[in-house]
């Protein structure tokens, strides 16, 4: 990582902190306001602007403004982050299968567990 920059979506995981916290709808200057990092008011506008491309938000309008709602929660995020990266592949059984290898024995229980369950609801 290059001194002074942020992880890879660690501005995003930081935005949706901020409106999780909220629990309500936040413009895009309420959302800067509550980060207080210094950001740019046109970066957290991207960064918004972003997420609710990827689904992970909803907007409505507020005035002039957007105001922004959380959609996904934590693990909603990963797995739709999951999802795409599967989706990426061209063998998804490989995909798959890799993934799984490199589970710990308790991760991989809780998956076997977790496709019990879901065949049991018919999905």
């Amino acid at each position: 990582m290059v001194k002074g920059r942020r992880p890879s979506g660690a501005l995003e995981t930081e935005v949706l902190a901020a409106l999780w916290a909220s629990g309500e709808p936040m413009t895009p200057a309420q959302v800067q306001e509550s980060l207080d990092s210094g950001l740019a008011y046109t970066t957290v506008m991207t960064i918004l602007s972003r997420l609710h491309d990827k689904g992970a938000v909803t907007r409505e309008r507020s005035g002039r403004a957007y105001a922004y709602a959380a959609v996904l929660d934590q693990p909603g995020i990963a797995a739709a982050q999951m999802r795409a990266l599967l989706d990426r592949g061209e063998d998804r059984a490989a995909v798959l299968a890799r993934f799984v290898d490199g589970l710990s024995g308790a991760d991989e229980r809780a998956l076997v567990d977790l496709v019990r369950r879901a065949d049991t609801r018919g999905d």
